[in-house]
C-alpha cells in the first residue's frame, strides 16, 4: 500500500506540473539510476543511465539492434578468418565529439586498456580471450583471439567496450546537458532532404519510484533498467498489460559465498544451505512470465555446455532436502546455531527475496540477517545479465582471481579451455570446470535475472531482447 500511495502522489504532482509533451517532441527516457554522465567503464560500473548514454554517444566497433542482433557501428565492416582466430575491422570515417578523426590506433589503445592491470572493467575477465589487438592502417585494426569464439561480437557490442577518449565519444548522438539534470541526445540532420529526421531523446536518471510515477503521469515514454529489486513499484502502478515488458535475459541471480573459513568453509554446509531453498516459491513470488527456478550455475542450452552440471540433490522433493539439510546444519554439542549475514541491494523486491531466503533457512535451523550490499557478509547477492552467450562468462565469475572461495582445479580447466584450439576439448574442459564449481558449491543459483521496462505506444521500435539493452536510435520504428 505504501508503494501504491507513493506512486499515486507522484503522478498527481507531475500531472499538476504539466510535464507531459505531445508525441512530436523528444523521446523521454527515464533510466533507473543516478543522473546520466559519461563514465569510464574501466574505473566505474555503468548503471542504466550511464550505459544508455554511452550507447548513444560512444559506440563500439559493433552494436546491438532493437532485437539484440549485431550490426555495424564504428566499424563499417569486418571479416573473420577461416579459423575464427582473427577479426579484421574497417572503420567508417568518424569524428570525435569536439573534432578530430577517430583512428584505428586510438581504438586499439582503448580496447587494450580494458585488459590493463589497473582496469576494473567488469568484462575484463572474459575479454582475456583476446591475444592481441593491432592497428594495421589508420582505418583498419585486427583482433586476434586465443581460440575461436562464436559469440565474440556480442561482447564487443556492450557499452563497457565502447570507444572513448576521456569523456569524448564517437557518436552517433551528440549530448547536451539540460538545466533540469537531464541530457538531450540528438542526431545530425540527415543529408537527404527526404529522409526521416530522428526525434531527439531526453534522458533522465531516476529513482525507480519516481520513474514509474513519471511514466504514469505521461511525463516519459520509456522506463529502463528495472530489476527484480524495484519490480514492486511497477506492479503497484498497475500499468496496462502492453506497457510492462520483460526482457528474456540470462545471467546470474543468486548468492556467492564470501568466506573461506568457519563452517562455510565446509562444502557440505554450503550444499545444505543451497538445497534448503524453495526456488519454485521464490520464482513464483516474482510473477515474471517465463521465469523458471534454476539450481544450476549455467542455464540450459548454452552452445558449449548445453547440459549444465546439476547438484546431486536436484531430483529430491523439498521436504526430503530440508530434512537432510537440517541434519547437516545442526550445531555440534556446545556450539551455537549458524547465523548468516547476507548482503543484498536495496529495493522492495530484493527484500521480498531475502524474506523467503530467511524463511527457508529458518526451517533448517539457520538464522539470516540482511545487511547492505557493500557490507561485510557471509554471502552476497548477485544479479547480473550475461553480456554474451558465452559459457566462460559464468564460470569466470568464480575464479580465484575474482573470489576468496574458489576451486583452483576449476581455474586450471578454464585456463586450458582458453588456450585450446580444439572445439571438442574446449567444451570438455568447460564442462569439467562447471562440474567442479557445482560440486564445490561456490554459488547458490535461484533463477535468471529479471529486467523490465515500461514502454509507451509511441515507441513502436522497442523490442525485447536477451541482453536487456535497447538501442537509442531504434525506439521508434522506421516506416518500411
Amino acid at each position: 500500500m505504501k508503494i501504491r500511495a507513493l506512486l499515486a502522489a507522484g503522478a498527481l504532482l507531475l500531472l499538476a506540473g504539466g510535464c507531459a509533451d505531445d508525441e512530436t517532441g523528444p523521446v523521454r527516457v527515464s533510466a533507473i539510476g543516478a543522473a546520466p554522465a559519461i563514465a569510464n567503464p574501466n574505473l566505474i560500473p555503468l548503471d542504466p543511465p550511464a550505459a544508455f548514454l554511452i550507447d548513444a554517444t560512444a559506440q563500439g566497433l559493433v552494436r546491438l539492434d532493437a532485437a539484440g542482433e549485431i550490426e555495424p557501428a564504428l566499424a563499417q565492416s569486418w571479416i573473420a578468418s577461416d579459423d575464427g582466430l582473427r577479426y579484421t575491422f574497417r572503420l567508417r570515417r568518424t569524428e570525435w565529439a569536439g573534432g578530430g578523426k577517430v583512428t584505428a590506433e586510438q581504438v586499439v589503445a582503448r580496447l587494450r586498456s580494458v585488459l590493463a592491470r589497473t582496469s576494473r572493467n567488469p568484462l575484463k575477465p572474459i575479454f582475456g580471450l583476446v591475444r592481441d589487438i593491432q592497428a594495421m592502417t589508420e582505418e583498419v585494426l585486427e583482433i586476434e583471439l586465443r581460440a575461436p569464439r562464436t559469440h565474440f561480437l556480442e561482447l564487443l557490442a556492450q557499452p563497457e567496450l565502447a570507444i572513448l577518449a576521456g569523456t569524448r565519444g564517437t557518436g552517433p548522438y551528440a549530448a547536451e546537458p539540460v538545466s533540469d539534470g537531464s541530457i538531450l541526445l540528438s542526431l545530425p540532420a540527415p543529408d537527404d532532404e527526404d529522409a526521416r529526421e530522428e526525434p531527439p531523446i531526453a534522458l533522465r536518471g531516476e529513482r525507480a519510484a519516481a520513474a514509474v510515477a513519471l511514466f504514469l503521469a505521461g511525463g516519459s515514454d520509456l522506463v529502463l533498467g528495472g530489476t527484480a529489486g524495484d519490480l514492486p513499484f511497477a506492479r503497484a502502478a498497475d500499468p496496462p498489460d502492453a506497457a510492462l515488458h520483460f526482457d528474456p535475459v540470462a545471467g546470474l541471480f543468486g548468492l556467492v559465498f564470501q568466506r573461506a573459513e568457519g563452517r562455510l568453509a565446509e562444502p557440505g554446509v554450503r550444499r545444505a544451505l543451497s538445497m534448503a531453498l524453495d526456488r519454485e516459491g521464490i520464482a513464483a513470488s516474482l510473477a515474471v512470465p517465463g521465469l523458471l527456478p534454476r539450481a544450476t550455475l549455467l542455464p540450459v542450452g548454452l552452445e558449449e555446455v548445453p547440459q549444465p552440471a546439476a547438484p546431486d540433490w536436484g531430483g529430491a522433493p523439498l521436504l526430503v532436502r530440508r530434512q537432510e539439510a537440517a541434519r547437516a546444519l545442526a550445531p555440534a554439542a556446545g556450539d551455537v546455531p549458524l547465523r548468516l549475514r547476507v548482503a543484498m541491494p536495496e529495493g522492495p523486491g530484493y527484500r521480498l527475496v531475502f524474506a523467503q531466503l530467511r524463511r527457508d533457512w529458518r526451517a533448517v535451523g539457520v538464522e539470516a540477517e540482511r545487511v547492505a550490499a557493500d557490507a561485510d557478509a557471509d554471502l552476497r547477492f548477485v544479479d547480473s545479465v550475461a553480456p554474451a552467450m558465452m559459457t566462460a562468462w559464468y564460470l569466470r565469475n568464480f575464479t580465484c582471481e575474482q573470489r576468496r572461495l574458489c576451486s583452483p582445479e576449476a581455474d586450471a580447466a578454464l585456463a586450458a579451455a582458453r588456450e585450446t584450439s580444439s572445439v571438442a576439448e574446449r567444451r570438455a574442459l568447460l564442462a569439467k570446470a562447471d562440474g567442479m564449481i557445482t560440486q564445490a558449491v561456490l554459488f547458490v543459483p535461484i533463477a535468471a535475472p529479471v529486467r523490465w521496462s515500461l514502454v509507451s505506444p509511441r515507441l513502436t521500435g522497442f523490442r525485447r531482447n536477451m541482453f536487456g539493452r535497447h538501442a537509442p536510435g531504434e525506439l521508434i520504428a522506421r516506416a518500411r
